[in-house]
């Protein structure tokens, strides 16, 4: 899918991290074995969130490619934290962390995406 509008690698890549989060939450919410990996597992979703939209982004600079990193991560992140959250898992703080935390591993999978996107496009 290289060669993409920055928007559409954003919200493909935001999408696809939010539906990983939401089962993620769901499956650790049942087996809460799942549940104690939420902290690692919910980042690396984020960062691969980011990872995609790095290499989807096409010609987009990579400031804007690290942008929609944060929110492709970000956004998955909020949502699942959210839903984790209404499912009585986790307390209201972890809200803001989960959201932080996943943008930022967005944001460097982007990073990364854009890097690895480049080299294979020469």
């Amino acid at each position: 899918m290289p060669d993409q509008p920055a928007s559409n690698a954003t919200m493909k890549s935001a999408i696809i991290g939010l539906v990983l989060q939401c089962l993620m939450v769901v499956v650790g919410h049942y087996v809460p074995s799942v549940a104690r990996f939420f902290p690692i597992a919910g980042t690396g979703i984020g960062g691969i969130a980011g990872l995609l939209n790095g290499l989807w982004s096409g010609n987009a600079s990579q400031t804007a490619a690290a942008g929609g990193g944060a929110v492709a991560g970000g956004a998955g992140g909020l949502v699942g934290t959210l839903l984790s959250h209404v499912l009585g898992d986790v307390p209201t703080s972890t809200i803001a962390v989960g959201t932080g935390s996943t943008a930022v591993a967005g944001v460097v999978g982007a990073v990364i995406g854009k890097l690895l996107g480049s080299r294979s496009a020469t």
